[in-house]
C-alpha cells in the first residue's frame, strides 16, 4: 500500500497538490453561486415577468438538462485537450453564461443565458473531482477530492448572501446583480488556470511520460513515493515500469477511443467494471433523488409553507441552510480519509431517513394549521437544515469522491461524465418537478417520497459500495473484484476439505 513506501510522514497533506486542487475547486465555486443564487433570484424574476410556477420550475432546472450535455462532452473533451484546458473552457462558458443572465432583458434571454451556464456545469462537475483525484496521493485524497464540493457549498453560500445583499435594490437590478457578478471570477479563473500543471495520469496515458515525472515529483511528499506512484500508472497504461524514455508510444487497446470505449464500458464490461459503472452511477442518482436540491432551489417557498411570509426573512433562513450546509462539508472533509467513504455514506443516510420524515411530518402540521403552530414552524426549520447537514457530511462530498476514483484511468473521464449527466438529470428531475409534486400531494408529502427513496439508497449503499479508503487509483479494479475472489477462494478451501 502507498501509506508504506517511502518518506517520514507519507500521510501529509502534499502543499503543491493541495494548491492544484483548490484552483481546480474554484470552477465549483462559481458553479455553487449560480445555484445558491438562482433561489433568491427567481422570487424577483417571477414578479418582474409575471411567470408562473410551471416556467419557474423550467428556469429551475433548465441549467441542470444542459449539464448533463455538459458532463457528457466534458468527458471526451478532457480526455483530447486535458484536465486543465478543460477547466479553462468551463470558465469561459460560465462567463458567456453569466454576461447573458446578467443581461436579461426578456425570459427567453435569461432561459438562454441559463443554459449556456449549465454546459459550463456539467464541464466543471465533472472535470474538477476527476483532476484533484489524479494529483493527489491515496492518504489524502478524499481530502482533496472533497474540495470542489467544498466550493461548492462556498459557492450556495454567497449566492444567498448576494441574495440578501441585492434584495435592496431596485426590481430591475436587483436580480441582474445576482446573476452577472458571477462573470467577473469566471474570467480570472479561465487566466489563472494556465498556471496549473496538467494531470500526471493524463500525461503517462499520452506517453508523455518525462512531463509527467516533473509533475508527480511536485505532487508527492518525497521520490520514493513519486517514482512509486508512476511504476502502478505506467503498469496500468500497459508501459514497462522500468522505462525512462521521455515519450512513449501508448499501445491502442490502452488508448481512449471514441466509440471503442463507450462499447468497452457500456456494452462488453468486464464483472469488475460492470459493477464499478453500477456504483458510479448509482452514488450519482440516489445523490439528487433524495431531494437535496427541493432544500437548495426552492427553500423559500417550504419556510413559506411553514409559515415565513416575508421575503426578506426566507432569504434569511436560507443563508442558515448555506451555512449549515458548508460547515458540515468541511468538517467531512477532514474525516473522509479517517473514517472512510462507507462509514459516512451510512451514517448520512441513516440520518437523512429520519430528517426527511420528520419535515415532513412537521410541514404537514405547518400547512394544516395556517402558520399558526409556532412549534411546528420551528421544528420544520430544524429538521430542514439536519436534513442539509446529515446530507453535507456524507453523500454530498462523497459522492464526488468515490466516482472520480474508482473509474480505470482509461474509463474515468467517461465514466465520471456519464455518473454527472445521470446526477443533473435526477438534479433536472427534483428541481423542475417539486412544485408541481407539492401541489399534489402536498410539500409534507413530497418529503416523505424523498425519505422512502433514502431507504432504498441506504439499502444500495450497503451492498453495493465497498471501501476505497487508502487505495492507490490503480488498485480500485482489485477493491470490486475482491468478493468475486474470496468467494472462489471459500470455495477451493471447500474442495480441499473434500
Amino acid at each position: 500500500m502507498m501509506e508504506k513506501v517511502g518518506g517520514e510522514n507519507p500521510t501529509r497533506i502534499n502543499k503543491y497538490a493541495c494548491a492544484c486542487a483548490i484552483v481546480a475547486s474554484m470552477i465549483s465555486i462559481i458553479f455553487g453561486y449560480d445555484t445558491g443564487v438562482m433561489s433568491g433570484a427567481m422570487i424577483f424574476v417571477k414578479e418582474e415577468f409575471k411567470i408562473n410556477d410551471a416556467k419557474t420550475e423550467v428556469l429551475a432546472g433548465i441549467l441542470n438538462l444542459c449539464a448533463l450535455v455538459g458532463s457528457l462532452c466534458a468527458g471526451r473533451t478532457s480526455d483530447y485537450i486535458g484536465r486543465r484546458y478543460t477547466i479553462m473552457t468551463a470558465s469561459l462558458i460560465f462567463l458567456c453564461g453569466s454576461v447573458l443572465m446578467g443581461y436579461g432583458p426578456s425570459y427567453a434571454i435569461l432561459l438562454v443565458g441559463r443554459c449556456v451556464a449549465g454546459v459550463g456545469v456539467g464541464f466543471a462537475l465533472m472535470i474538477a473531482p476527476v483532476y484533484s483525484a489524479e494529483v493527489s496521493s491515496p492518504s489524502s485524497r478524499g481530502f482533496l477530492t472533497s474540495l470542489p464540493e467544498v466550493g461548492i457549498s462556498i459557492g450556495i453560500l454567497l449566492g444567498y448572501l448576494s441574495n440578501y445583499i441585492f434584495s435592496g435594490f431596485s426590481l430591475r437590478l436587483g436580480w441582474r446583480m445576482m446573476l452577472g457578478i458571477a462573470a467577473v471570477p469566471s474570467l480570472f479563473l479561465a487566466i489563472g488556470i494556465l498556471k496549473m500543471p496538467e494531470s500526471p495520469r493524463w500525461l503517462i496515458m499520452k506517453g508523455r511520460v518525462g512531463d509527467a515525472k516533473k509533475i508527480m515529483y511536485k505532487v508527492s511528499n518525497d521520490p520514493q513515493e513519486a517514482e512509486f506512484r508512476l511504476r502502478e500508472i505506467k503498469q496500468a497504461v500497459g508501459i514497462d515500469e522500468n522505462c525512462d524514455e521521455d515519450v512513449v508510444k501508448i499501445p491502442d487497446s490502452v488508448k481512449s477511443q471514441g466509440e471503442g470505449i463507450w462499447k468497452e464500458l457500456l456494452l462488453r464490461p468486464t464483472p469488475s467494471l460492470r459493477w464499478i459503472l453500477i456504483a458510479g452511477v448509482g452514488i450519482h442518482f440516489f445523490e439528487h433523488a433524495t431531494g437535496i436540491e427541493a432544500v437548495i432551489l426552492y427553500s423559500h417557498k417550504i419556510f413559506d409553507k411553514a409559515g415565513v411570509h416575508d421575503h426578506k426573512h426566507q432569504i434569511l433562513a436560507t443563508v442558515g441552510v448555506g451555512l449549515t450546509k458548508f460547515t458540515f462539508i468541511v468538517l467531512s472533509t477532514l474525516l473522509i480519509d479517517k473514517v472512510g467513504r462507507r462509514k459516512l455514506l451510512l451514517t448520512s443516510l441513516t440520518g437523512m431517513v429520519v430528517t426527511l420524515t420528520g419535515l415532513g411530518i412537521f410541514l404537514t402540521l405547518a400547512e394544516h394549521s395556517g402558520g399558526k403552530l409556532v412549534w411546528a414552524l420551528v421544528l420544520s426549520i430544524i429538521t430542514t437544515y439536519a436534513f442539509v447537514m446529515f446530507f453535507n457530511i456524507g453523500l454530498g462530498p462523497v459522492t464526488w469522491v468515490y466516482s472520480a476514483e474508482i473509474f480505470p484511468l482509461k474509463f474515468r473521464a467517461l465514466g465520471a461524465g456519464i455518473g454527472v449527466a445521470v446526477n443533473r438529470l435526477m438534479n433536472a428531475t427534483v428541481s423542475m418537478s417539486f412544485l408541481s409534486i407539492s401541489a399534489a400531494i402536498t410539500t409534507g408529502g413530497a418529503f416523505f417520497l424523498f425519505a422512502g427513496i433514502s431507504v432504498v439508497a441506504l439499502i444500495f449503499f450497503y451492498f453495493f459500495l465497498p471501501e476505497t479508503k487508502g487505495k492507490s487509483l490503480e488498485e480500485m479494479e482489485a477493491v470490486f473484484t475482491r468478493r468475486r475472489r474470496s468467494e472462489n477462494v471459500n470455495k477451493e478451501a471447500e474442495i480441499g476439505k473434500c
